[in-house]
């Protein structure tokens, strides 16, 4: 059995994996799906959108998914997609929609998704069915798929960016026998997360004590929040899934690099 000198690195410096930009293209190329919102909240996918096209201007094409209780509130626009509604204004469960990631480089599915269990199934169906594309998930939505997780969690691919909560949600409804708890110290924390991602092909970044955590395939690496650009707040603001997406997508099998990458890249 590993020790956690084998299998935690810790105080990753902030300048670690810069070479992993050396894999992001000189023309433009890759499309990027943001998913998310509902009929009365949608800013943060529209401005994690405008992020992606100024901070990595590569990137060929940044789409917007929609529910189409919004499409009254943009102007025609090529990048903007919209699906079936339900009563509620967020995403209803089409096939039209689970094939809304078909054709992509990477998708982040944000949230603002509101709480429905139409929608649920809805976003759990398309993670099951998607391409084998890096797909992250993040804010209420890691909340709104635990119930469903089971049925996509051995999908690959996929980083949950998620508060400390929203994981032990997440192991308890897998019946993962080792808990987290928010009264944990750090090691423990790391523990479970080392054996969580030997049990399931998942990626896992969560904030804890003051350290940003990033886990994978057994692996976990750990850095000071004060030594990188964000905040305990700022960490969920959708930057930094859309960093890791873009990383993702230009290194497809180096998951824990493109986590680490998203959070300490200038």
């Amino acid at each position: 059995m590993p020790t956690a000198a084998q299998y935690w690195q810790k105080d990753v410096d902030n300048s670690s994996y810069k070479d992993l930009a050396w894999n992001f293209p000189e023309q433009k190329q890759g499309i990027i799906k943001i998913i998310g919102g509902n009929s009365s909240s949608f800013a943060a996918e529209v401005k994690t959108a405008e992020y992606i096209n100024r901070t990595f201007p590569f990137v060929k094409s940044v789409e917007n998914v929609f529910p189409d209780a919004l499409k009254a509130k943009f102007p025609p626009m090529d990048n903007l997609k919209f699906y079936e509604s339900t009563d509620s204004g967020s995403f209803s469960n089409t096939p039209e929609f689970r094939r809304a990631l078909d054709n992509v480089d990477a998708g982040i599915i944000l949230g603002d998704l509101s709480k429905n269990s139409i929608t649920a199934i809805a976003i759990s169906d398309l993670i099951r069915v998607s391409d084998d594309i890096p797909l992250v998930l993040t804010r209420d939505t890691v909340d709104l798929v635990a119930s469903t997780a089971n049925d996509f969690i051995n999908r690959g691919k996929i980083t949950f960016v998620a508060s400390m909560a929203s994981l032990q949600k997440l192991l308890r409804s897998l019946y993962y026998p080792r808990p987290i708890m928010l009264s944990q110290p750090i090691f423990p924390v790391v523990e479970t997360l080392h054996k969580f991602t030997i049990s399931y092909p998942v990626s896992i970044m969560t904030f804890h004590e003051g350290k940003i955590i990033c886990a994978y395939n057994g692996k976990v690496s750990t850095i000071d929040i004060d030594k990188t650009r964000y905040t305990p707040l700022s960490l969920w603001s959708g930057e930094v899934a859309a960093r890791l997406a873009v990383f993702a997508m230009f290194n497809t099998n180096r998951l824990l690099e493109s986590m680490l990458a998203a959070i300490t890249y200038k």
